[in-house]
């Protein structure tokens, strides 16, 4: 393992504000566009976030990892647009939002008229991807985003970091199962429309992953 080198870091960013998201609207694979509000908010954080230098430095980037639905694409391409070059990235569902499959497009009021106790971190969405098949889902990214940070870790690659640009509720669960807890732990965690997080590890070591900041968006709005 090469020694001496700064431990990798994963950021997740959720993408800007939607009408349905400033609705309530459970919005998974409905491809809803950004806001007026939600296109500022995101264009509003990229010069303070993102260039050389900066918490995320393009020179530092393994990969960016980015859902398929245009509020996700969109906001990618507004972080990184000021820096005049796209750094090497994959759309790919495997970092789409939970699929609600029935509860598509409804708030949780509407929800709980339908089945009262119904709580996604509990019973997923009928119709839609269960708690197992998010978990999965989830887990198979963090397996991903673990290999760049070994590689580097190891000396086999220069750069060190990942970027997900993905979705609310997917980011939750990302956070619970990185740092080795059940999904359900992702209620506890607030993600704001175009927030950024980011995961790590504690005393450089790989093995021990950790949360080292969330929605740190709010220090530059």
């Amino acid at each position: 393992m090469a020694e001496g080198r700064p431990m990798p870091r994963l950021f997740i960013i959720r993408h800007g504000e939607t009408e349905w998201s400033l609705n309530g609207r459970h919005t998974g694979l409905s491809d809803i566009p950004l806001t007026e509000r939600g296109v500022e908010q995101v264009k509003k954080i990229a010069p303070h976030l993102i260039g050389e230098g900066l918490l995320i430095d393009p020179r530092n980037l393994c990969t960016v990892f980015v859902s398929p639905r245009q509020r996700a694409r969109k906001t990618f391409d507004l972080l990184f647009e000021h820096i005049g070059g796209f750094p090497k990235h994959v759309l790919t569902e495997e970092v789409g939002e939970w699929n609600y499959g029935d509860y598509e497009g409804l708030t949780s009021a509407e929800i709980k008229k339908i089945n009262p106790t119904w709580k996604i971190w509990d019973d997923g969405c009928p119709g839609g991807e269960s708690v197992e098949a998010m978990e999965n889902r989830v887990d198979g990214v963090i397996k991903q985003v673990r290999e760049h940070h070994k590689q580097y870790k190891e000396g086999e690659v220069d750069t060190r970091d990942v970027v997900i640009v993905a979705h609310g509720h997917f980011n939750r669960v990302l956070i619970s199962r990185w740092i080795n807890f059940s999904l359900c732990l992702g209620t506890h965690f607030n993600v704001e429309p175009a927030s950024v997080a980011i995961l790590g590890y504690n005393h450089n070591s790989l093995k021990e992953p950790a949360l080292n900041g969330l929605n740190l968006s709010v220090v530059f709005t």
